[in-house]
């Protein structure tokens, strides 16, 4: 009986700033697990330098999370669907601060692999039902306006957790894991701002209204395919530079990790003005908001890699930042448009899974291409060309389409 009087009295509720900071807050979790890790990972392979794979062990472990959640998304996206949003992701996010502070604890590398991979199925949950919620809070304009939000706090929180890596990192070799405790307050914030939808499937069913007339839609499965298709190729795109931009530089002389560094802190922040670009095109139809996002990666990562010197290579950088800024939340709220209330779960799980798949399948396929292509630069322009493509398909889209309105929530 209390559940069902706590569900029926959040059928009037509106999401405002609680609801709002807390998504943004609880989203930026997953994206800890690989960027705090970064600054720790010389100290962490000086730590097993007696096992000598270490060297590809450690940052393998890094991005294990990565391919736990594309394995696993999709599953999280049923549950979503079936069980209800917040259980699912107070639970889910009261075991990331334990599994993730566990490798403190440990000696062992391949322990710690485990525990990572065991990490990625917490973070699957709370990807999945986050962009679930978004979906079910806000309407299309709420959802721009918190996306761009997140895009902007995000850079921002990075730099900060990097920092306090460092710190953690400089104190103990594995006092970097501590760093995940930070989720045990998001998950207070959690408990007190975050509802379960009134017209979610579970609602329904314990308040006992209109179950036998309530429409039941088909799964809209051209719309999931097409979806994961994007995603996968925008997330491939994505990453080219996060994991491969130092050796592009290399190839125009900077060779110190420190010039480097210093030479790309100001074209990062670029990202923001993603976000706000995300913003300002908010009208335009999704298919223009896509070819904008891809034609951003395209552009600047073939700049980079036709750049006679690191000059022209930052110019490159600032384009392709701009793009990356305008990734993700132009994916999700593209993605929020083409799924129906009751199949939203899934519909995100599949969106989460392939953009990590993305993130694992990106530095083997420019791997793969540099190969053929002998350089990285050229690598780069490959990407860029698929990247310009892309948009172009895009546009091609977005003049065919009529005119529409984004799925009722």
């Amino acid at each position: 009986m209390e559940a069902t009087a706590r569900i029926a009295s959040n059928a009037g509720r509106r999401p405002g700033l609680g609801q709002g900071s807390t998504v943004i807050a609880a989203g930026f979790l997953p994206i800890l697990a690989i960027v705090s890790l970064f600054p720790a990972v010389p100290s962490i392979i000086d730590h097993f330098a007696g096992d000598p794979e270490a060297g590809w062990k450690v940052p393998a472990m890094v991005s294990a999370p990565g391919l736990a959640i594309a394995a696993i998304a999709p599953f999280a996206g049923i549950l979503v669907d079936r069980f209800g949003r917040r259980r699912l992701l107070l639970f889910s996010t009261f075991f990331y601060a334990l599994i993730g502070v566990i490798p403190f604890f440990l000696d062992n590398l391949n322990a710690i692999y485990g525990s990572r991979i065991l990490l990625g199925v917490t973070e699957a949950a709370i990807l999945t039902t986050l962009n679930t919620l978004i979906g079910d809070y806000w309407d299309d304009r709420g959802r721009r306006h918190w996306l761009a939000l997140q895009g902007t706090v995000g850079p921002l929180l990075a730099a900060g957790m990097i920092y306090c890596a460092g710190m953690l990192t400089a104190v103990r070799w594995n006092g970097v894991f501590l760093i995940y405790l930070v989720a045990l307050p998001i998950f207070a914030a959690m408990v007190v701002y975050l509802y379960e939808p009134a017209s979610d499937a579970t609602a329904r069913k314990m308040l006992g209204i209109d179950q036998d007339r309530v429409a039941r839609t088909p799964f809209p499965w051209s719309s999931v395919l097409q979806i994961g298709a994007v995603t996968l190729a925008a997330a491939v795109l994505y990453y080219v530079f996060i994991v491969n931009g130092g050796m592009a530089f290399r190839e125009v002389g900077i060779q110190s990790s420190a010039k480097l560094g210093e030479l790309t802190a100001l074209p990062s922040l670029f990202v923001v003005v993603g976000a706000g670009l995300f913003w300002l095109m908010g009208r335009a139809r999704a298919q223009l908001q896509l070819a904008s996002c891809f034609g951003l990666l395209g552009v600047g990562l073939a700049m980079i890699g036709l750049a006679p010197d690191w000059k022209w290579m930052l110019a490159g950088l600032v384009i392709q930042q701009t793009g990356a800024g305008m990734t993700i939340p132009t994916l999700i709220a593209w993605a929020q448009t083409k799924l129906p209330f009751e199949h939203r779960g899934r519909g995100m799980g599949v969106w989460t899974a392939c953009f990590f798949f993305g993130q694992f399948a990106s530095p083997l396929l420019v791997s793969v291409v540099r190969g053929a292509v002998v350089t990285m630069q050229s690598a780069f322009l490959t990407a860029g060309v698929l990247g310009v493509l892309c948009a172009l398909v895009s546009v091609g889209m977005a003049l065919r389409a009529p005119v529409s309105h984004p799925v009722e929530v």
